[in-house]
């Protein structure tokens, strides 16, 4: 029986010149390229109310806020990835076009289909990205905000579920409830 032939290492460019050819969003990984599927409803609706509450917190600074179709660039772990949510302050990133590379906050609606990799492959990703000060993991189905905070050289982790208090996220200056998060979500 013959093996599959692997196919070759995409470079970055190419994967960019690609991507903007393409109908549906793709992430890059070290030369491999991943089709990024839909999402369910709640999913959709967790995302946009997070990145609402962001947004009008944030209104007349510096500070913006991207929802899912603007690119994150990790240099460190040659990758391109589709954040759910993500805020940046960073004068830098004012004058991307197709990627964000500096942000302060990282948010992502977890999935079944990428609960481990948001949890595992992709947060080690997001870890070497030395202006990141927050991961929050947002867990639809156990009502459940999980925020990861840089402290020197560690992770800090808080979590808080549905009725329970709100998590401040200090790269942001915003305290966040879980009933906050998922409050357009049909119970």
């Amino acid at each position: 029986m013959g093996h599959a032939q692997e196919a070759a290492p995409i470079d970055r460019q190419a994967y960019l010149d690609w991507e903007a050819e393409q109908p549906d969003k793709h992430e890059y990984i070290a030369g491999e390229i991943f089709a990024m599927v839909g999402v369910r409803r709640a999913h959709a609706l967790v995302a946009l109310t997070l990145a609402s509450h962001l947004r009008s917190h944030l209104k007349g600074s510096r500070c913006e806020t991207f929802i899912a179709d603007m690119k994150l660039f990790v240099a460190a772990a040659d990758a391109y990835f589709y954040p759910d949510v993500m805020v940046t302050c960073d004068e830098r990133d004012r004058r991307a076009e197709l990627a964000i590379e500096h942000p302060k906050l990282v948010v992502e609606v977890l999935s079944d289909s990428t609960a481990a990799y948001d949890r595992g492959a992709k947060f080690a990703a997001y870890r070497k990205l030395a202006d990141l000060q927050e991961y929050l993991i947002v867990d639809i189905d156990q009502r459940r905000l999980e925020l990861y905070r840089r402290e020197a050289d560690h992770w800090l982790m808080f979590d808080s579920e549905a009725g329970g208090p709100a998590l401040q996220l200090e790269s942001v200056g915003l305290a966040l409830s879980p009933d906050e998060a998922f409050e357009d979500l049909d119970d």
